[in-house]
């Protein structure tokens, strides 16, 4: 089955407090936040930890298990995001969420964009107040290559940039 070509692509723009330019970027209708507000887009390096392990036919095959990676802002480390998936500032605010909606990356081996849903916060700071967290310009993360030890880890360096975004009002 062929995947559909997105409908249409929103421009986002944010100016964001902490940057001394406008970043904008594309994204697709999928997992746009219509009436939401762009708090801060804080970019993220790491992997993304596949395990092999059997699918539902018995097949070993790559499973995601966990995203790890360093949240930097202004050349600057200032947070981690880990399994659940979490979002955890050196301020001291955190966010959980779950995946509410998904868009092709660029390439193959670029993991999906995602529109997620915040569901629980914690702390006082940077991310207090964020609804939806979308995750944009991704670069790398796939797995690749033969699953062939049931237990085996991956790990895929990956970017990609998270802007976290609150109801408009």
């Amino acid at each position: 089955m062929k995947p559909s070509a997105p409908t249409g692509i929103a421009i986002a723009c944010l100016s964001v407090a902490s940057m001394s330019s406008l970043t904008c970027a594309q994204v697709p209708d999928a997992i746009a936040a219509p009436g939401e507000v762009a708090m801060v887009t804080i970019h993220a390096e790491g992997a993304q930890i596949y395990e092999c392990k059997a699918d539902s036919g018995g097949k070993l095959v790559w499973q995601f298990r966990e995203p790890i990676a360093a949240l930097i802002l202004d050349g600057k480390t200032v947070g981690r995001h880990y399994a659940g998936p979490n979002w955890e500032l050196a301020d001291g605010s955190a966010v959980s969420a779950k995946m509410s909606a998904r868009a092709p990356g660029a390439t193959t081996k670029d993991i999906p964009l995602l529109k997620l849903e915040v569901t629980s916060q914690r702390g006082k700071g940077q991310l207090t107040g964020t609804t939806t967290i979308q995750r944009i310009n991704t670069k790398g993360g796939m797995a690749e290559g033969a699953c062939e030890t049931s237990g085996a880890f991956q790990s895929v360096p990956y970017s990609a940039d998270y802007t976290f975004l609150t109801k408009g009002g």
